[in-house]
């Protein structure tokens, strides 16, 4: 997979693309990315990439020009390397768009190409939307004043999915992978500030430490997220053991 990168700070996601499990992924050729700066496309002397909004208000908009030829310029690389009909996705990350979820990451990692355009400012013009935008997607009900950190998000949250940048086994039993959020983990010391490892877990017992993080992954998902137990029964996702754990911890009687 590439991530294309349209941003007026490059510098930002470089950093998230050069270290760690990425830089990893991107060495293994598992990653490829393209961090364009929309600056390098504007006319004027200074690079000038915002203006005043038509209609009056507080804040300047992203200019439309720059952002335009920076677009048709991924377009034309990605067409150059995959054919003239490839297809591609086009996130805007904003706060008026759709919430982002494990599912939607799921999905955009079967992508071979994703390109993003980090806001600045007031936002971007809205004819660049309706021209090119395929997903507006919100990160959540808050308000940033930097597009690349949300961009980041979503890019962290899709890369790992792809296959060969961790074991499948870390993806099997994380938050959001069933609808569940994920039981609670412990490591050496056994004993830590007088607080001590369960004794399920020092047991053995693969059987009975199944059932305690199964029944912990429920406990946890009522008490937080409730909403995420309710939509699993609808869908049809939980198991009958889930289901009897969860009588047995909100004495739930069926009706």
């Amino acid at each position: 997979m590439k991530f294309h990168v349209l941003t007026l700070f490059p510098e930002i996601p470089r950093a998230f693309f050069e270290s760690s499990i990425m830089a990893k992924a991107v060495q293994k050729g598992i990653i490829a990315y393209d961090l364009v700066n929309i600056r390098d496309f504007a006319f004027d002397k200074h690079k000038t990439c915002d203006d005043s909004p038509y209609g009056g208000g507080a804040g300047m908009l992203m200019l439309p020009e720059p952002l335009s030829l920076a677009l048709k310029s991924v377009h034309k690389g990605i067409a150059a390397e995959h054919g003239r009909k490839a297809k591609k996705r086009v996130i805007y990350v904003t706060p008026s768009g759709k919430p982002f979820t494990q599912k939607l990451a799921q999905d955009l990692s079967q992508e071979d190409d994703l390109v993003f355009i980090c806001g600045r400012y007031e936002g971007i013009d809205q004819r660049i939307i309706d021209t090119w935008v395929t997903d507006e997607i919100s990160i959540g009900d808050y308000v940033m004043s930097s597009g690349e950190l949300a961009a980041t998000v979503i890019v962290d949250a899709v890369y790992r999915l792809i296959d060969g940048v961790i074991s499948s086994e870390s993806l099997e039993e994380e938050s959001y992978t069933d609808g569940l959020l994920e039981y609670p983990q412990y490591t050496r010391p056994e004993v830590f500030e007088g607080k001590k490892v369960p004794d399920v877990l020092l047991s053995g017992h693969h059987e009975n430490i199944r059932k305690w993080r199964l029944e912990k992954r429920l406990a946890k998902t009522l008490r937080v997220r409730p909403d995420l137990v309710a939509k699993a029964r609808e869908n049809g996702n939980l198991s009958k053991e889930a289901e009897k754990m969860i009588e047995k911890l909100t004495n739930y009687s069926g009706d």
